[in-house]
C-alpha cells in the first residue's frame, strides 16, 4: 500500500528566490468525503487521477494511489467534480536534502500560500528552511478538499492568523 508522509506549513519568508520551477495546477474533487477523496488533476497538460484515503498520525500520512491519465480524460472527468475546482501555481524548491512545494492559490483561495515537504518516514528530521511559518499538518481546513467546501476567502481573520 502506497503511504504519502509530509508535513504541511505557512510561508513566513522569501521562498520565491530559491524556486526552481513553476508548474500550474487545477484539481477537482469527485469524492471528499471524510476520509476518502477522488482527485481528478490537470498539471502541465498532464492528467492525473488520484485516490486517498484516511489521515493517520496526527495527519501526517495517508494511503494515497495516483495514476497518470490523458489529459483529455482528465478534463472530462473534471466535469463529474463537485463546487469547482482549486487553482494554484506549485513551486518546488529544494533545500537541505529535501524538496518543499509551495502552493500559491489563486481564485477563491488567493492569498493562501502552503509548503508540503514530502518525507520516507513519519519521524524523519529535514531541515528546517527560514522560510517556513506555522506549521498546520492535520488541520482539515487547509486540506485541498476542504478548500474547495469552504475556501479561503470566507474564513475570519482570527482563522488565518490561527487563532
Amino acid at each position: 500500500m502506497a503511504q504519502e508522509i509530509e508535513r504541511k506549513f505557512l510561508l513566513a519568508g522569501d521562498w520565491q528566490s530559491a524556486a526552481v520551477s513553476a508548474s500550474r495546477i487545477t484539481q477537482g474533487y469527485i469524492c471528499s468525503d471524510r476520509g476518502r477523496t477522488v482527485r481528478v488533476r490537470i498539471r502541465d497538460n498532464h492528467g492525473y487521477l488520484t485516490i486517498k484515503g484516511p489521515s493517520a498520525d496526527n495527519g501526517l500520512s495517508r494511503y494515497e494511489w495516483e495514476k497518470e491519465i490523458p489529459a483529455d480524460e482528465a478534463r472530462e472527468l473534471m466535469e463529474l467534480c463537485v463546487g469547482g475546482v482549486i487553482d494554484k501555481t506549485r513551486y518546488i524548491v529544494p533545500y537541505g536534502g529535501h524538496t518543499f512545494e509551495v502552493d500559491e492559490f489563486q481564485g477563491d483561495n488567493r492569498g493562501l500560500v502552503v509548503a508540503e515537504v514530502e518525507l520516507s518516514a513519519t519521524g524523519e528530521a529535514f531541515e528546517r528552511p527560514p522560510f517556513l511559518g506555522r506549521e498546520v499538518t492535520g488541520q482539515v481546513r487547509y486540506y485541498n478538499s476542504q478548500l474547495m467546501q469552504r475556501p479561503y476567502s470566507t474564513w475570519s481573520e482570527e482563522e488565518k492568523s490561527g487563532m
